[in-house]
């Protein structure tokens, strides 16, 4: 269950923005609502700006330590990262330096055995090869012992990095990252690839307009790959990269695009996070990550599609490896139903590929809405991922049990930690002890809607309209809205039964909306139901004429109050951990015999059909929330009176015969709620 939150909006600053500048209002709105009013103009002029590169600290010495190398022929080394950004700022550094005539090579090391970043053995077989001058690109910051090794062989570093620095920095002939303390740069919330551009601008005297002629589309996919904030100088580095991506220009990524059957000139930065950006991701969690640097700087089609098509596998076998775990962890959690109903969920298997568990750690935290890590145990030592969700610092949380940890690291939406594999069941705890003494009620994850719509006001210009807000993406997500109060009228599935489309209706108003990638079987709500829509809206041109797309993002009952369902549950939760209670919390979920025959009518008149616990809790005339349908559920079922099966937000409950009268109430499930409470009192 997620909370959902609107924007504020001032709707008087709104007109006078759509006044100023002559926009629409809907579009004057949405720069209010996502405070960009103080950057309209910049905003609307769609112009290129970035500040002057020599402002980041070292970025002088890195370029002159570079153009040295340059005039003396020296061997020089990219060292790069396997994931987009990092393969994105390896494939730019590489192309300007090999135009220059540069003796260069690149290195990406194996997410598989070598690890993140720099690492000994590497620096070694560089040493080996004549290597003189090592560029770190989106990593390096924290490459202490190997700057210092690659020193003692003969081998200068420039670092180029934008993750945070520690107290120290590496002993480099330069470091330029903007998050240095002593960097005055204007903007510090570059990718890795953001920076290398920066540092091709530098090494060609401030010469931005060519550089970003050359190299804008390569940058652009590691910024949006790497998923950081889109607004001031990467928003402009996305914008200037789009354009240059629908010129495909290069024949790596046109043949990449063609695999995903997507066109150039209708991608947007979204487009790309679904389609190219895994495919080179991929690369890096399943294979040989060199490959994506191959594809993006080849120059022959013949080779570009024999790449493409192994990245594209890569991606496949991606997404099978990562089925297959989601759906071990979810059976575990399944199995030992006391996960999920942690502060933390911590689950962990034997072998589980390390290229995959943080993709499976978001899907637990999107399914059950609080932090997981997902941890693969490899004979004695064990590496995890984890995801979090807002208000709790999934960091804070692992570095309160650095004492169990060999390495860690993070920030507080996700973390990665190194651990021996017997410390798993001890981390599981502390994680959670943790979490249970700085975060009693653990908090909800957060729906942010853009503003709430009338249904009559929809239309297909809507979408056009807010392309002045492009491009959409971290720090600048694509508008979320709110359609309230709908009644829904039919659930028909389409697309062989993959997707829905559902009819709704307000005020004498119908709004054809799609669910995709959800099944009837799935779906919680049936017709006659009025619930909150959060939608997208995209037009498309059919037929000569521009349609409307409503794509249904969630959906809950109207009638629910948000707060205590969300908290009633993680009472429900408290009692499923067996912790102490207090008597108002057992009250939120304790019923009446009232209560209880009321539910139990429910059940019979549904005769076994799946019914959603929104639906459920909405037609139980406001006795109940989550947390209270759920324990009397358990009840029920415990005396013999139901049997119910409860996956995601559906319950499929039939009612069962009985001989005699049942007195539901000498179910073990309130007497572990006097046990609870008692122990409280105690």
């Amino acid at each position: 269950m997620r909370r959902w939150e609107v924007a504020d909006l001032n709707k008087e600053q709104a007109a006078q923005l759509a006044e100023r500048y002559g926009i629409p209002f809907f579009l004057a709105m949405m720069l209010e609502i996502r405070g960009f009013s103080g950057q309209a103009e910049e905003l609307l002029s769609g112009e290129i700006l970035l500040s002057d590169p020599f402002l980041m600290k070292d970025m002088d010495r890195a370029a002159e330590r570079i153009r040295l190398a340059l005039d003396r022929f020296e061997r020089i080394a990219v060292y790069g990262d396997y994931d987009a950004d990092g393969v994105t700022a390896t494939a730019m550094l590489y192309t300007y330096l090999e135009a220059r005539g540069a003796d260069v090579i690149y290195y990406i090391p194996q997410r598989e055995g070598e690890g993140y970043g720099m690492n000994p053995g590497a620096v070694h077989k560089l040493a080996d090869q004549g290597v003189k001058l090592i560029v770190t690109v989106d990593n390096g910051i924290s490459s202490f012992e190997e700057v210092r090794l690659a020193k003692e062989l003969g081998i200068d570093v420039v670092v180029t990095d934008h993750h945070q620095p520690q107290e120290t920095l590496p002993e480099a002939v330069a470091v330029v990252d903007a998050h240095r303390r002593d960097d005055e740069s204007p903007f510090r919330d570059f990718c890795g690839a953001g920076v290398v551009l920066k540092l091709l601008i530098a090494l060609e005297d401030g010469e931005a307009a060519a550089v970003l002629e050359e190299f804008a589309d390569l940058a652009a996919l590691g910024t949006v790959g790497d998923a950081v904030p889109l607004f001031g100088e990467n928003r402009s580095i996305v914008k200037a990269g789009m354009e240059l991506l629908r010129r495909q220009t290069r024949p790596g990524l046109s043949i990449l695009f063609s695999k995903c059957s997507l066109s150039p000139q209708m991608s947007t930065a979204s487009s790309l996070s679904f389609s190219v950006i895994p495919r080179l991701n991929a690369t890096g969690r399943m294979g040989s990550p060199e490959r994506a640097v191959r594809l993006l700087v080849c120059e022959e089609e013949e080779e570009a599609e024999l790449l493409a098509q192994e990245i594209c596998d890569d991606n496949e076998d991606r997404k099978a490896v990562e089925a297959q775990i989601a759906a071990q962890a979810f059976e575990t959690i399944e199995k030992d139903p006391t996960l999920a109903f942690e502060r933390v969920i911590v689950v962990s298997g034997r072998g589980w590929h390390h290229g995959v568990i943080g993709i499976v750690a978001a899907r637990i935290t999107e399914r059950c809405g609080k932090p997981c890590i997902v941890i693969s145990e490899d004979g004695e030592y064990a590496k995890g991922s984890g995801r979090s969700v807002e208000g709790f610092s999934l960091f804070e949380g692992v570095s309160a049990c650095k004492e169990l940890l060999e390495r860690f690291g993070g920030h507080p939406m996700a973390a990665g930690i190194s651990l021996k594999a017997e410390n798993v069941p001890a981390f599981r705890e502390k994680i959670n002890a943790y979490a249970k003494e700085a975060f009693p009620e653990m908090p909800a994850s957060v729906l942010h809607l853009d503003c709430k719509l009338n249904p009559a006001s929809l239309s297909a210009q809507m979408p056009d309209q807010l392309r002045g807000l492009e491009p959409f993406g971290s720090g600048n997500p694509q508008p979320l809205f709110g359609l309230y109060g709908m009644e829904l009228l039919e659930v028909v599935p389409v697309g062989g039964g993959a997707h829905l489309r559902l009819v709704c209706r307000r005020g004498g108003v119908k709004v054809t909306c799609m669910r995709f990638g959800v099944r009837q079987e799935q779906f919680p709500y049936s017709p006659g139901a009025v619930v909150d829509l959060a939608v997208s809206l995209e037009s498309k041109e059919f037929r000569g004429e521009e349609q409307l797309t409503v794509s249904v993002r969630d959906i809950r009952l109207s009638s629910l109050n948000e707060e205590e369902s969300i908290h009633s549950y993680r009472v429900y939760e408290k009692y499923r951990r067996r912790e102490p209670m207090p008597g108002q919390e057992a009250r939120l979920l304790a019923p009446t015999r009232e209560d209880l025959a009321l539910l139990y009518r429910l059940i019979a008149a549904g005769r076994g059909a799946p019914q959603g616990l929104g639906q459920m809790v909405g037609k139980l005339k406001d006795r109940f929330q989550l947390g209270k349908l759920l324990l009397c559920l358990e009840a029920l079922e415990e005396r013999g009176l139901i049997r119910t099966e409860i996956s995601d937000e559906i319950c499929t409950a039939v009612v069962l015969e009985t001989s005699g009268k049942v007195d539901v109430f000498a179910s073990s499930v309130f007497g572990t709620m006097k046990m609870l409470i008692e122990q409280e009192r105690r």
